[in-house]
Parts: structure tokens; sequence; C-alpha cells
């Protein structure tokens, strides 16, 4: 859920327009919509928050629960380094695990196209199983609807998840401050590229491969190696991409950004691939890769707890948060120069997640 500034944008046209892809692109008209229909019709303090899931209050005392939903229509299904069953376990995982909380549970929706090949469902399902084993949840209801062939694609996913947020921690999007550091935990741009690689046939010296991964192991490693009030925000930059998260981030905190272009890291094949398609990889998602913002004294011991984990290996230090009443995200470039880092526009890679 995202906040759109007041007299940023105009209204909706809720009586003649119509929905378009940029709608779904995690950018500036996705926000736009979340914070003009959805927001304002289902208002409640959980919602109002803006993160990647909500935290509610537990029967019991102690701990509270976090609870996320995500919906899964990647194409192709298949694809390297995942599947749309693989994927759908680490979206939601991965959206309450920068919550702060340790996922617990699952459910999962099923839309199925009359005539899908048994052999590819049941492909999916052991991979979405597999996935769900190594996060350590369990998916415990579900639900199953098959449509008519030619009115859907193939498979559609929809997972729903519940955590336990341990007492003490409370990362979210208002939370950063100006001073702090931006972490990420590796390369970005590998899942969107992965897909479009697959999808249009593309050929690199290199194989490009989604990161897609549960990350709630690596998280439960940075809140072991920092107190938990040093952790202001985490997010997982999917749709939209570096780019969108940190002005999502801007806008919820009231605070600006500043980044190192050349500290910020990407592959050499997904660089090529952005450059040869005209993209820009701090807009490309990302499926396992989680941006943290930190309370700069605990930085460095962040930054190794990340390095130190499989999922964090090639972690970052790439900028900081600034105070600037415009909330603006700005980039040192390789050569010396500013430039700005705006929403996502548009919709770049439909169909990725």
């Amino acid at each position: 859920m995202s906040a759109v500034k007041p007299g940023y944008a105009r209204p909706l046209d809720l009586r003649t327009g119509r929905v378009d892809l940029a709608f779904g692109a995690g950018g500036r008209a996705m926000a736009h919509l979340i914070a003009e229909l959805f927001a304002r019709a289902f208002a409640n303090d959980y919602l109002g928050r803006g993160d990647d899931g909500a935290v509610l209050p537990a029967p019991g005392p102690g701990e509270r629960l976090v609870m996320s939903t995500d919906a899964h229509v990647v194409s192709p299904l298949f694809f390297p380094g995942g599947d749309i069953g693989s994927l759908s376990v680490h979206g939601t995982v991965n959206d309450l695990a920068v919550m702060g909380a340790r996922p617990l549970y699952l459910a999962a929706s099923f839309i199925l196209e009359e005539g899908f090949p048994l052999a590819d469902l049941a492909r999916i399902v052991e991979s979405m199983a597999a996935a769900a084993r190594t996060a350590g949840v369990l998916v415990v209801t579900g639900d199953t609807k098959v449509v008519e062939q030619g009115k859907g694609d193939g498979v559609f996913i929809t997972t729903t998840g519940v955590g336990a947020l341990p007492a003490g921690r409370d990362p979210g999007g208002a939370r950063a401050r100006p001073g702090d550091v931006v972490l990420v935990s590796g390369r970005l741009g590998e899942h969107g590229m992965a897909i479009m690689a697959q999808r249009e046939s593309l050929a690199f010296e290199s194989e490009i491969v989604s990161d897609s991964a549960a990350l709630n192991g690596l998280v439960e490693a940075l809140y072991a190696a920092v107190p938990a009030d040093a952790i202001r925000v985490l997010r997982d930059p999917t749709r939209g991409g570096l780019a969108s998260t940190l002005n999502e981030i801007a806008a919820q905190s009231g605070v600006g950004m500043e980044l190192d272009e050349e500290a910020i890291p990407v592959s050499p094949p997904v660089r090529a691939a952005c450059e040869l398609l005209g993209l820009d990889p701090l807009c490309v998602a990302n499926e396992g890769k989680l941006v943290a913002l930190c309370a700069p004294e605990h930085a460095d011991a962040l930054l190794a707890a990340m390095r130190a984990h499989p999922l964090g290996a090639e972690a970052a230090r790439i900028g900081t948060a600034t105070s600037d009443p415009q909330h603006f995200v700005q980039i040192r470039t390789s050569v010396g120069g500013w430039r700005m880092v705006d929403w996502l526009s548009g919709e770049q890679l439909p169909r990725i997640c």
C-alpha cells in the first residue's frame, strides 16, 4: 500500500476510466490506484500504515500477528531459477519477513484453466511444497477453481500468510530518519530479467537466473546482529524495483535519499540485458533481495550480518536518507553527476510475479 501526495496526480476517472497494465506494475500508477480506490474504501488503522503486511493484535499477551497476501500471474510459468509455485511461497513469506515477522502458515488459492496439463500442475505443486519446507512454513488451507479454456492463462495462485511478530520489532516504511544508511542484500534485477529473457527467447553468454528465494532466514540473522530498533525499514523490492521501493519509503517517512550508483550491485549479464532492452536495472523486479534502512551506528554490523548469510553475500551499502521536504530520491552517477530516481512509470515488464 502506498501514499500519493495530494495534488501530485490527477484523480482517477472512476466514471469512464479503465484498468491498464500500469496499475499492476508497482510504480506511480499503482500507488495512485491503491491510494484513491482501495485505501479510501477499506480505510482502517492497520491498512493505513501502508506496509507489506498488517500488524494485528494477537488473542493473548506477547507476540503480535502479521498477515499478508499476494497474487501470482507470472508468465512463463517456469523460468530459470524457479516457477510460479516456488514464487508464490517466496513472495508471501518475504512480505511477512520484511515486516519483522516469523512466517508460520500459508493459505493457497488456485485458479486453473480447463485443459492445463496435470503433469505441469503436479510440477508446480511439488515445487511449492519444497519451497514451503525450505522456508519453514505450512500450507494449512486453500481453494481451487477451474475456469473455461481461454478464460485463464494456465494457473494463477494467490497465497495469504500469517506470521508472529516478536516483541520489540517494528520495522515500517514511515520509520526512516535523516542519516539512516541504505543497504541492499545483493545484485538487483535478476528476477525480472530472467523472466524477460525466457519470455523473449533472448540468449546471453551467461544465463540470467531468477533470485527467487525466501528471505526469512536472512531477516532473522539481521535481528540477531543488531538491536531491533536499529532496523528502521525492511522491504523486498519486487514490482517497480529498487527505484519505486525507495520512493515509497521516502514518501512514507518524509525523507529524501541519496544513492551512489557505483555502489549498487548489478551483475554484468543483467546490466547488458537492460542496456540492450533500454531498461533501468533500478526499476526491474527482484524476488530474493531486501532493502534495509538502519541507524548509522549499526550499519557496519548489519552489513556484515548480511554478507555472512548465503542470500546476502553480495550485500552493499548504497546510500543514506536525507532531510528533504520534497522527498526526492537522487543518485550520484558513475561520472560524478546527479540524477533523479523516480517511481517506475508505466509497465516495463508485465507479468513478472
